[in-house]
C-alpha cells in the first residue's frame, strides 16, 4: 500500500483537528519554523497536502457539482436537486448560471485558496527548506507545489477564462498570498496568456521532477505526469506542437497502456497498471474512504445488501449508443437485430466494463431494468430524484468493485485514475489533427488506433480532418466515459451549444414482450429541452472579487 495514501487525504484531517492559529495561512511562521520544518518527514508530509487541490475535483470522491459528466450528454444525475445535486438544474434552467455566481461549475474561491497556499508554501520552501535540504531536494519540492498551483489555475481557467495570475514573487512583499491591501486591485491576465503561464510552470515542474520517487512516497509528481498535463492543457491552450511534444516524452519516459481496459479501473483486478496510470488518487479500505459504491450501485442491490444504495448518475442512451460492436461494426438501434441476439451482450469490452444494462450480469445476479425488475427503470421529473433508480436505463460500471461487500461498514477506498496514458494517446491525435491532417495523418490515425487495439477493435481510417475529428471525438467518449473530460471537451471545441441547447439526453425503457424484450427510447430530461448559451463558455466571476477587485472585469454578458 502507497504512503501517499496517508499523505494526500489525511494530512488534512490531522490538520482540520489542531486549533484555529495552526490553520492560519497568514500565522505560518512559528509553525513552519518549530514543526513543519524540523524534519525531513514532517516537511514531506506539509508539502505532498499541495495534492489536495486534486481531491477537490475527484471523480470518485466528488462532492456537490464536480461529478463534470453529468454537465453533458453522456451521463445524467438522478434527482432534481435532492442530493443538493446542480446538474440537471444547470442544463434546464437559465437561473443556474447568473451574475456573480458560477453555480455548481463555482471554483473561484476554493483554487484561489490553493493557489496561496502554494505560493506561501513556496517561499516558506526558500526560507525553510534550503538551509535544512539544499537546492537539489527544494526544486523537486518546488516542482511539485508547482505543478499543483498550475492545475488549480486549469481548473479556474476552463469555467472563468483568463484570470489574475498570483504566485510566490508577484506580490509588493513578494508572496502575493492575500495578506496585503496592495496585492487586492489586480487585472486579470487574457486567457492566452493564462495557458502560458500553466504550461510554462507545468515546463518547469517536468524538467526537475524525479522519473521515479521511492516505495515510500510513491504516486507522487513525475516528470511523466508533468508532461501527461502539458499534453492535456496544451490542447486548451491551442498549442498543438507542445500536446504533441509532451506526449511523446510520455511515451519515451515508459508509459503504455494496460492489456485490460475493465483492471485499469479494479483496485484487486491483479494487473499491473502502474504504466497506464499517471497520476491517481489513492484511498484507504476504512479509513481514507469515499461513498462511490453507495452512490453508484444499481438498484437491485439495495435488497442485496439490505442497505440504501442510490444510483445518483447514470449514463445515457446517447452514450451506450456510441459504443460499437466487437467486431467494430457500429451500433443503430434499427439494424441491431438482423445479426445480434440483443443490443447489449456483442458489444465491444469498453462498453461492458462502463456500463451495466438490462440483462448483464452483476454480482451473481442479472441486472433488470424493465418495469417491475429489480433494477426497474423510473422516469425522472423536474421536482424529485428516482430514489436511486435509473432514469435511462442504464447503471454506471465503471470503478465499482465487483464482489466488494465490504463498502457498507468500510467505506469505498478505489483510487481515481485522474490521468492515463490512454487520454495521452488522445491528445496526441488530436494534436496531430490540428497540426496539419493532411501532413500528419499516419501519426492522429497510429495514436487514435492506439485505443482501439487495446480492446480488440479494427483501425479506423479517415479522409480529411473533420472526418477524423468526428472519430476521435467519439473515441474520447467512449474511453473516458465517467472519467469528468466530456463537458470541458465540448467547452473547448465550442460544440456544447450545438450537442446540449435545445436537445434531451435519452433513456431506454425495456418492456418484457413474448420471452424477449422491446425497447423504447425515450427522453430523460422531465419534458423540457436542455440549454447551453454562447455565454456559458465564460461563466460570471463571483460578486465578491468584483466588489474588492477594482481591477477586474466580468466576463460578456455577465
Amino acid at each position: 500500500m502507497k504512503k501517499y495514501l496517508t499523505v494526500l487525504m489525511a494530512v488534512f484531517a490531522v490538520m482540520t483537528s489542531c486549533n484555529e492559529e495552526v490553520l492560519d495561512l497568514y500565522n505560518t511562521k512559528e509553525i513552519s519554523d518549530l514543526a513543519v520544518w524540523s524534519t525531513e518527514s514532517a516537511a514531506e508530509m506539509y508539502i505532498t497536502a499541495s495534492y489536495k487541490t486534486f481531491t477537490d475535483v475527484s471523480q470518485v470522491a466528488s462532492s456537490r457539482g464536480q461529478y463534470y459528466d453529468s454537465y453533458s450528454d453522456i451521463m445524467k444525475s438522478t434527482s432534481w436537486d435532492q442530493y443538493n445535486h446542480p446538474y440537471n438544474k444547470a442544463l434546464l434552467l437559465t437561473s443556474a448560471f447568473k451574475t456573480g455566481d458560477a453555480g455548481g461549475l463555482s471554483c473561484w474561491s476554493d483554487a484561489y485558496s490553493r493557489i496561496r497556499r502554494a505560493n506561501v508554501l513556496l517561499t516558506e520552501i526558500t526560507r525553510y527548506g534550503l538551509p535544512r535540504y539544499g537546492e537539489e531536494w527544494c526544486d523537486v519540492r518546488r516542482a511539485e507545489v508547482r505543478l499543483c498551483r498550475a492545475f488549480s489555475y486549469y481548473r479556474l481557467i476552463r469555467v472563468y477564462g483568463g484570470v489574475i495570475l498570483r504566485t510566490d514573487e508577484s506580490g509588493v512583499n513578494g508572496v502575493d498570498d492575500g495578506a496585503s491591501s496592495e496585492d487586492i486591485n489586480r487585472k486579470r491576465a487574457s486567457e492566452a496568456e493564462s495557458w502560458d503561464f500553466v504550461l510554462n510552470e507545468l515546463q518547469w515542474a517536468a524538467e526537475h521532477l524525479p522519473e521515479k520517487w521511492s516505495a515510500a512516497w510513491e504516486g507522487r509528481a513525475t516528470k511523466k505526469m508533468a508532461y501527461g498535463f502539458i499534453s492535456r492543457m496544451a490542447l486548451s491552450a491551442g498549442k498543438w506542437q507542445t500536446a504533441v511534444d509532451a506526449a511523446e516524452k510520455v511515451k519515451e519516459l515508459g508509459a503504455a497502456l494496460a492489456p485490460d481496459y475493465a483492471k485499469v479501473f479494479q483496485v484487486d483486478g491483479g494487473q499491473d497498471n502502474s504504466k497506464e496510470i499517471l497520476f491517481a488518487l489513492y484511498y484507504l479500505s476504512g479509513s481514507v474512504i469515499h461513498s462511490y459504491d453507495r452512490y453508484n450501485r444499481p438498484f437491485g442491490d439495495n435488497a442485496v445488501y439490505t442497505t440504501a444504495v442510490y444510483a445518483e448518475h447514470v449514463p445515457t442512451a446517447e452514450l451506450a449508443d456510441m459504443y460499437e460492436f466487437k467486431d467494430g461494426t457500429a451500433f443503430n438501434w434499427n439494424t441491431w437485430s438482423g445479426s445480434h441476439s440483443n443490443p447489449y451482450t456483442d458489444r465491444e469490452p469498453r462498453f461492458h466494463a462502463t456500463m451495466l444494462y438490462n440483462g448483464a450480469t452483476w454480482e451473481g445476479r442479472t441486472i433488470q431494468t424493465y418495469d417491475g425488475g429489480t433494477d426497474a427503470f423510473v422516469a425522472f421529473t423536474q421536482n424529485a430524484s428516482t430514489s436511486g433508480h435509473t432514469c435511462t436505463g442504464y447503471y454506471l460500471r465503471k470503478y465499482l468493485q465487483e464482489g466488494n461487500s465490504d463498502f457498507i461498514t468500510k467505506g469505498s477506498y478505489q483510487y481515481d485514475a485522474v490521468l492515463r496514458y490512454a487520454e495521452v494517446l488522445l491528445n496526441k491525435a488530436e494534436a496531430y489533427a490540428e497540426l496539419g491532417f493532411d501532413q500528419y495523418k499516419t501519426q492522429a490515425l497510429q495514436a487514435l488506433n492506439e485505443v482501439r487495439a487495446r480492446v480488440g477493435l479494427p483501425a479506423l481510417s479517415a479522409t480529411d480532418k473533420d472526418a477524423f475529428m468526428t472519430l476521435l471525438r467519439k473515441e474520447r467518449c467512449v474511453e473516458l466515459a465517467g472519467e469528468g473530460f466530456r463537458y470541458w471537451d465540448l467547452k473547448r471545441w465550442k460544440l456544447a451549444e450545438n450537442v446540449i441547447n435545445g436537445r434531451n439526453a435519452h433513456g431506454v425503457k425495456v418492456t418484457p414482450s413474448g420471452g424477449g424484450y422491446t425497447y423504447e427510447t425515450v427522453a430523460c430530461d422531465g419534458g423540457t429541452p436542455r440549454i447551453f448559451l454562447d455565454k456559458y463558455y465564460y461563466l460570471s466571476l463571483p460578486t465578491a472579487e468584483m466588489a474588492n477587485n477594482k481591477l477586474c472585469d466580468n466576463n460578456p454578458y455577465w
